[in-house]
């Protein structure tokens, strides 16, 4: 299990409380309610907040809630002063960590951040202390039934950097910089996503075989993730499924 992204599909297969939908809802939220700040709040020509509604649907935010969002980042009644902010440390074993943020109160932030970070065994550090670890990139996820050869050409006429293809479907990847290009291209194409989004790829993975410690990195990206001021959590760890099916988070 390498990386962030297969924990994810993991934990996706089991139910979710009221209570997690909820930090879900919330975090779908205040990206709508930035993208909407920063680029307007017509979504034909703010791509940020088109590609935030998508995910936000997907997520099941009702359309009430996505519009209460955007008329906030438009500046309809009082809009929290949200700003992005990036964290990076070290989980146990060395394992890279990169926590990307909105909040309206870095201390707060930065203290629950830290604390979490300290309780698994973890340190918090400074800034690009792990963040050249990581490839941006964007990913524009598709389901496995696409037709991979005409996707894949598609792709690759846009100027896609990868297609790879796995049981959890077809991801395309791309540069920042031709992010959107790519995304338009293929919808022109027919292919509709299932999401997309920018992501961080390690460079390199760091196999974790040890329970304990494999425990310690676990617990402390579900509980970052908990965080509602959390958006992302990204980590280069490689912990086999097995291994992972016997820890409880």
């Amino acid at each position: 299990m390498s990386g962030h992204s297969k924990w994810a599909n993991i934990k996706n297969k089991k139910a979710k409380t009221d209570s997690q939908k909820a930090v879900v809802f919330q975090k779908y939220s205040r990206e709508l309610i930035v993208a909407a700040r920063m680029g307007g709040p017509d979504p034909a020509g703010n791509f940020r907040l088109r590609t935030a509604i998508e995910k936000a649907k997907a997520a099941g935010l009702p359309n009430d809630n996505i519009k209460r969002a955007i008329d906030k980042g438009a500046g309809a009644g009082s809009a929290d002063n949200y700003e992005e902010i990036t964290y990076e440390g070290y989980a146990a074993g060395g394992v890279a960590v990169v926590v990307e943020a909105m909040t309206d109160n870095r201390n707060r932030t930065a203290g629950d951040v830290r604390s979490i970070f300290t309780k698994f065994n973890g340190n918090l550090g400074e800034t690009n202390c792990v963040g050249f670890m990581f490839d941006r990139k964007g990913s524009i996820e598709f389901e496995s039934d696409v037709d991979f050869d005409k996707l894949f050409d598609a792709a690759i006429n846009l100027d896609a950097d990868d297609v790879e293809n796995d049981e959890d479907g077809i991801r395309v990847l791309t540069s920042i910089e031709n992010f959107q290009s790519v995304v338009e291209g293929l919808e022109k194409e027919g292919f509709k996503s299932v999401s997309a989004e920018f992501t961080r790829i390690p460079k390199n993975t760091i196999e974790v075989t040890d329970e304990k410690t494999a425990t310690n990195v676990l617990r402390l990206i579900e509980r970052l993730e908990e965080l509602d001021d959390v958006q992302n959590v990204y980590a280069n760890f490689d912990i086999s499924e097995e291994l992972a099916g016997k820890i409880e988070v």
